[in-house]
């Protein structure tokens, strides 16, 4: 299924300031098709790099490459969790979450590299699957979410750019 509607770019106060880093990264365009087309480049790119490799981290104390996969991954499961309240209108409050606890107790460095795209590919999937069964209000609808309010659009925005922004640390700061 193909949406017949355009998900439009958040506004500011749509989200927290801090996401707009993540947001500029996402090119115009029509949303779902660039989250398809950016999952399977970046599933390209990850299958280039080798098991040995995948255990290289930049500098001590930063994650290795399995981790930012890991990470990646992990990011978009909460990204799309909180779409999915909040477009089913749930009032709840959703908490924050702690990157590098969840990346430490991860076990990202005992799974293959191959592991951890079949886990991408498949949360991609569920993302795009989701995404495509919103209607235009469920897209406006919003909620709190680490204290901020945020709208699914938002949402939506971020899970692309913040994948965006983790490939480009792969291919600067890891060499891949």
């Amino acid at each position: 299924m193909t949406t017949t509607f355009s998900i439009q770019r958040p506004a500011a106060g749509e989200f927290n300031p801090y996401y707009q880093t993540y947001i500029s990264l996402v090119p115009d365009g029509d949303l779902l098709e660039i989250l398809q087309r950016q999952g399977g480049e970046t599933v390209s790119l990850l299958r280039g790099i080798s098991e040995e490799k995948s255990t290289y981290a930049y500098a001590p104390g930063k994650w290795t490459i399995r981790e930012v996969i890991g990470h990646l991954t992990d990011a978009e499961r909460v990204f799309t969790y909180r779409a999915l309240s909040f477009a089913r209108a749930d009032p709840s409050e959703l908490p924050s979450f702690d990157e590098n606890v969840w990346a430490e107790t991860s076990n990202a460095t005992h799974r293959s590299i191959e592991d951890h795209i079949d886990d991408f590919i498949a949360v991609r999937a569920s993302t795009l699957a989701l995404f495509r069964g919103f209607t235009p209000p469920d897209f406006a609808r919003s909620g709190i979410a680490s204290s901020n309010k945020v709208t699914v659009r938002a949402l939506a925005y971020i899970t692309a750019g913040h994948e965006r922004h983790h490939v480009r640390v792969l291919r600067e700061r890891y060499g891949v």
